[in-house]
């Protein structure tokens, strides 16, 4: 193997740059020439392809986002958009992929893989931390750690004014993000999409708080498990509170990747170079205990990485 190309697709997060980083100086220090793909599945059908030096990739791995850009692309999902992409390699004489996204990327992957016979490594980058095969994805932590701080903020204003805050975070299908996040800052309650709620429950649980002498409130939403702003009405309405409605959004994906994060993305990166170079293809590389652990995108995309039960229930008997 002589030549490999790297690309971010879907939903941007934080240590995207690292984790190319990390392909593209493996790869150098493997004789590899690395060319970085732009604006993802689009940019391979297009042909934006660039051969990557160690310098272009000098003061990233302390950058949100991902300097390759991504971009939607239904074109791919077509068989004409399926052969361009494979044009392109071919025309560039790409050997190997590295493919560093969601769900949906890799499931790009997977179609290069099967469908083509394309050498490919996928590594999980999404804040929601919802692929399986691996204990925890790309951008997650940095997510976390920039929740935190934006509750813990809200948490000192909803003191001084005897306020109930409800923040709504990202999770369309997973509440991870809400869950941890209501643990590490001692929210009253996380409403998450896996768990049955009754709002009511909710809001009889906080007024007892508020008798017990409790001056605020946070109750922690995931954007999959009901609307904000409808949770907050109820709030209002049924339990009479002072309430005031937060969405985070895409601050959530912002923001430089903690130090968690650039190490993992930097394991990773390396990781899949070293994967494809020992002849693995159809697999994601992920983090398994303290071990880069590779399991089959068929395994990975067939399963759901579900929420631990352990800290579902920690959750609970810390709000009471």
């Amino acid at each position: 193997m002589k030549r490999i190309g790297v690309m971010t697709s879907g939903g941007d997060c934080p240590g995207m740059n690292a984790a190319i980083r990390s392909v593209v100086r493996t790869g150098i220090a493997h004789n590899l020439e690395v060319y970085g793909i732009e604006q993802g599945y689009k940019g391979l059908i297009d042909g934006k392809l660039k051969l990557l030096e160690s310098k272009d990739v000098a003061n990233m791995i302390q950058r949100g986002g991902t300097f390759l850009k991504s971009a939607r692309c239904p074109e791919f999902k077509t068989e004409a958009g399926q052969q361009a992409a494979i044009d392109q390699l071919e025309k560039f004489g790409i050997e190997g992929l590295v493919v560093i996204g969601g769900d949906g990327s890799l499931t790009g992957a997977r179609v290069l893989h099967e469908k083509y016979g394309i050498k490919v490594v996928g590594l999980p980058g999404s804040i929601d931390n919802d692929i399986f095969g691996t204990s925890i994805s790309i951008g997650v932590d940095t997510a976390l750690n920039t929740i935190c701080r934006a509750v813990d903020m809200i948490n000192e204003t909803a003191s001084s004014h005897d306020r109930t805050f409800i923040i709504e975070v990202m999770g369309r299908n997973c509440g991870y993000l809400a869950l941890m996040s209501a643990i590490a800052t001692g929210a009253e309650a996380a409403i998450v999409p896996e768990v049955p709620y009754n709002i009511e429950s909710i809001i009889n649980k906080i007024k007892t708080r508020y008798i017990e002498g409790k001056s605020r409130s946070i109750v922690i939403v995931a954007e999959g498990a009901g609307n904000a702003y409808d949770i907050g009405k109820a709030f209002q309405l049924i339990g009479g509170f002072d309430t005031r409605i937060t969405v985070l959004g895409h601050l959530q994906r912002g923001g430089a990747p903690s130090v968690f994060d650039r190490t993992l993305a930097t394991r990773l990166g390396s990781g899949a170079v070293k994967g494809l170079m020992e002849g693995r293809t159809g697999v994601m590389a992920g983090l398994g205990g303290r071990e880069i652990v590779f399991t089959d995108l068929d395994i990975v995309l067939s399963n759901k990485r579900d929420l631990d039960e352990t800290m579902i229930k920690i959750a609970e008997e810390l709000s009471l």
